[in-house]
């Protein structure tokens, strides 16, 4: 696909049908110097010895190999990704994020700048790299436009050499593509459950459990801390750690349990545990393991401190990552009150707290988030945290007195909750002023180019839209285009092609054979099928939508002018030249007349 054409297609409609043309935010490094004042050059602001936003170093016993080969290969070769073995089933808890950490302070004063990335997503990778401007020029980036933030940071990377950028729970290797191919003045080092799709430059450490020693030194320096154990009880350690299959995760959790329970024996914990975790011939069966050790952490903090459990249930539904303690605070609930009920958690190693937000772990999170016992107990709970979570987003999205309008940069702290939520919508929950957010949410999300990301915000608008204002209400067919086109943009043409089809007959059915909004999914529908390969309909079709833009529109519209941009670039796709330079040539001609020279259609 040309350039043009990634711009002028796939298109997410807006509500009151209206199209917006797409737009690519912060995607790759350009070079261009931002217009700010030389003082705020990023070439000459320099960051101060020891910058970096790490989280608290963690308690990492062994690794010791592991930790030398990522200096080697980081030294060497500049790039790395930590990935684990298929020994835990593709679940996390293994200890990519804690090996990443360790080495980060190990090597601390080795990097002039150290930055730790939230990578679940491309706009979170932004947002990590926007708050490296907000660190390093925070007078300028306080009134600066989000994309302005997002150069600024590429710019000041690309200038100064000496750093290390870490990359903590990528989903998606190509999410890196724009950084580590732009970016070669330091090191990349990403954590991952993905072990293949990396490129051959970024050689892959998969990481297994703990050899049983360390498994056992380390349960032993987090139940005694610095005292001896007696031979029993490192015997029982080890029993207790061969239990829990040397699985990190499992045992730091069962590790802080003991720790605050100090008249508990191991011996008397592996008892609470009951019979022996499962365990599959490729090693323990990580979610079961942490569910079971749970059972008893949360049977002692409901005793000890029941906001706590209440504080873990709603953060379960929410974004993995830096949720602030202001969400999780419930109405009449005092901020002291929660910070104290975070602070329990994090004891008993269930969160990671910073002071002002917290950070849970994604397998204890699935965990809650599935229903267990009976109901009444923790099925219900579940469900509650899930209500929780969706109204204090929804109160934190409003203005705040005295603010006429929700700021970018509330729209902006609270879009990955939105599309957490959003995933895990169960079936036939619906709430029409939540919906609306994900709406908002997904156009914000589209305009910065991240159109793939739209896609469990759009497949719930679309829910809650069938549920409210039935299949063929216009509403409800421009989010199902929506969709199919968010489908489209992650490459899933299997699932986006027959939604433009079926969308586009009911616009007709619906709207008429003419409405601008059947236009663009005929037109819709005709990229697709140029993108699967299929020019045999994709060029009647656009010939077709053309056609009808020219008499509906006009000659001159600017959707009219999309079709015939697309228009010539199938037939240039099909080898037929003499069609598409004439097309090119006219179009452009009337692009610069109305929308002037250097619009970037």
């Amino acid at each position: 696909m040309s350039a043009d054409n990634a711009l002028s297609r796939p298109r997410i409609e807006a509500a009151g049908d209206r199209s917006i043309a797409a737009g690519q935010i912060g995607t790759a490094y350009t070079g261009d110097v931002l217009p700010a004042e030389a003082l705020y050059a990023p070439a000459k602001v320099t960051a101060a010895p020891g910058t970096s936003n790490l989280p608290p170093a963690t308690l990492c016993l062994g690794r010791g190999e592991e930790l030398a080969w990522l200096r080697r290969t980081l030294t060497d070769r500049q790039e790395g990704a930590i990935t684990q073995s298929g020994a835990v089933h593709g679940l996390g808890g293994i200890g990519k994020s804690a090996l990443a950490l360790h080495y980060a302070h190990r090597h601390r004063s080795d990097y002039a700048l150290i930055w730790w990335i939230n990578a679940g997503s491309p706009d979170e990778i932004e947002t990590s790299l926007t708050n490296l401007t907000h660190t390093l020029v925070a007078g300028w980036a306080a009134t600066a436009e989000r994309a302005a933030q997002l150069s600024w940071a590429m710019q000041w990377l690309a200038w100064h050499p000496g750093w290390l950028l870490v990359y903590d729970n990528v989903e998606d290797p190509d999410d890196l593509a724009p950084y580590t191919g732009a970016l070669h003045q330091g090191h990349h080092l990403a954590t991952s459950r993905r072990a293949r799709g990396w490129p051959d430059s970024a050689p892959t450490l998969a990481l297994g459990t703990l050899d049983p020693d360390d498994a056992t030194a380390l349960l032993c320096r987090l139940v005694f801390k610095d005292a001896t154990p007696t031979p029993r009880q490192r015997a029982e350690a080890h029993a207790l750690a061969d239990d829990l299959g040397h699985f990190p995760l499992a045992i730091k959790q069962a590790g802080a349990y003991l720790a605050q329970n100090r008249g508990i024996s191991l011996a008397a914990y592996r008892r609470r545990l009951g019979a022996k975790l499962a365990k599959s011939a490729h090693g323990i069966d990580a979610e079961r393991t942490i569910a079971r050790i749970w059972n008893v952490t949360l049977h002692a903090l409901e005793e000890e401190n029941p906001l706590a459990v209440q504080v873990l249930h709603t953060a379960a539904w929410l974004a993995p990552d830096d949720i602030p303690h202001v969400l999780l605070t419930p109405p009449g609930i005092h901020p002291e009150d929660t910070a104290e009920a975070i602070g329990t958690l994090a004891a008993y190693s269930m969160v990671t707290d910073t002071g002002s937000g917290l950070s849970i772990h994604r397998m204890v999170q699935t965990v809650l988030r599935t229903p267990q016992g009976t109901v009444g107990t923790h099925s219900e709970r579940h469900l509650r945290g899930r209500d929780r979570a969706e109204q204090s987003v929804l109160r934190h999205l409003a203005p705040h007195p005295g603010q006429g309008n929700t700021t970018d940069t509330q729209w902006d702290s609270l879009t990955p909750h939105l599309v957490t939520l959003a995933a895990s919508t169960p079936l036939r929950h619906h709430d029409t002023p939540l919906a609306d957010a994900y709406a908002t949410a997904a156009n914000r999300l589209y305009q910065q180019g991240h159109t793939a990301r739209t896609i469990p915000l759009f497949e719930t608008i679309l829910a809650e839209r069938e549920h409210a204002l039935g299949d063929t209400h216009p509403d409800t067919l421009l989010i199902r285009n929506n969709l199919a086109t968010a489908y489209e943009s992650s490459g899933d043409l299997g699932r986006a092609i027959p939604l433009y089809e079926a969308t586009l007959a009911q616009r007709e059915q619906v709207l008429g054979d003419t409405h601008p909004n059947t236009l663009t999914s005929r037109n819709s529908l005709a990229g697709a099928y140029e993108s699967a390969g299929d020019l045999g309909r994709a060029i009647p079709l656009y010939e077709a939508t053309l056609a009808q833009r020219e008499q509906v529109l006009g000659d001159t519209h600017p959707d009219t002018l999309t079709s015939r941009n697309d228009l010539a670039y199938a037939y240039e796709s099909a080898g037929d030249l003499g069609r598409a330079i004439p097309l090119y040539e006219a179009t452009l001609a009337q692009r610069e007349q109305v929308l002037g020279d250097t619009h970037p259609d």
